[in-house]
């Protein structure tokens, strides 16, 4: 029996009627049908068929009206940004140049002292007050009996009250040194600082008066004050700040110093500042190592302690 030889889309059987052919189904992108749910293809028994897929434009405006909002979340708020501070100026947090209780506790501490003998100095018997403040003095006299003491009790007072520049100063260059040294480091340069430069003024008045360059009554001179320790923690802090900050401090406090020894209005004092302020700077090499240990956190470090900025 012969078959029945085809060609293209039609049949040579005579036998069979021709049948219409088959509208073509239009592909989409993915070579899939474009209408599933018109054409479904057989499923296998057993197999639940899934429901066809209907969008209704009810339901694409409702997706684009939720869509706008999350995007416009997303989206980078180019406006705001505009207008933003830098990123420096953002970080940026004025607060941290005063002393709290938790951050800088020794000044902290310290300048609560130093705002309640001043106003015990300010309110309270002149004769009273005069006779704290002489036995508070570390002129030769106290210095030759009680060292310590003296040395201790002059730096609970400022000389001028809570007037003077050195208070401002005290608040901001403690601050700083103990956001990057920690408290007792702090302690120890202000009081480094207040003991070297007033042994170092009032030993050469000791010999003067031994000599008989200065009368016996310059053994009793009221000395007292933050003045010195203050000196020694701006040179101290100078080291620890970047160049040009550095020099511009000590070029601002060094001429005030040198001011002050060319009016001669009070050599010993002024003296002192200058010593006192020699003594923070030669703490450098020390001082750097100890905040290049807090910064990279190679040892256990103050609980006070800052990175340098």
């Amino acid at each position: 029996m012969k078959r029945p030889v085809t060609s293209g889309a039609e049949t040579t059987n005579p036998a069979a009627p021709s049948a219409p052919a088959a509208p073509a189904t239009p592909l989409s992108a993915t070579g899939s049908a474009a209408d599933p749910a018109a054409a479904p293809a057989p499923g296998l028994d057993g197999i639940p068929r899934q429901r066809p897929l209907t969008v209704s434009a009810e339901g694409v405006h409702l997706a684009v009206a939720e869509s706008v909002p999350a995007a416009a979340e997303r989206a980078p708020a180019t406006t705001g940004n505009a207008r933003s501070l830098p990123a420096r100026l953002r970080g940026v947090r004025p607060w941290r140049l005063f002393p709290t209780p938790t951050g800088t506790p020794f000044t902290f501490g310290y300048a609560v002292v130093l705002a309640v003998t001043s106003v015990v100095a300010e309110y309270a018997d002149p004769d009273l007050v005069d006779r704290v403040l002489q036995a508070s003095s570390t002129d030769v006299a106290h210095l030759a009996q009680s060292p310590v003491r003296v040395l201790v009790a002059s730096a609970l007072w400022i000389a001028g009250g809570l007037t003077s520049a050195y208070v401002i100063a005290f608040l901001l260059v403690l601050t700083a040194l103990e956001r990057r040294i920690g408290g007792w480091r702090t302690a120890g340069v202000f009081l480094l600082g207040h003991g070297l430069a007033t042994l170092a003024t009032e030993i050469p008045v000791g010999l003067s008066v031994l000599a008989g360059h200065l009368p016996e009554s310059s053994l009793h001179r009221y000395d007292y004050g933050i003045s010195f320790g203050v000196a020694a923690s701006v040179g101290a802090l100078a080291g620890l700040l970047r160049p040009w900050l550095r020099w511009t401090v000590l070029a601002v406090f060094g001429w005030m110093v040198v001011g002050d020894l060319i009016a001669f209005t009070d050599p010993m004092t002024n003296w002192g500042h200058t010593m006192a302020l020699a003594i923070g700077v030669a703490t450098w090499p020390l001082l750097r190592r100890v905040s290049s240990r807090t910064t990279t956190g190679t040892r256990e470090t103050p609980r006070t302690a800052r990175a340098c900025p």
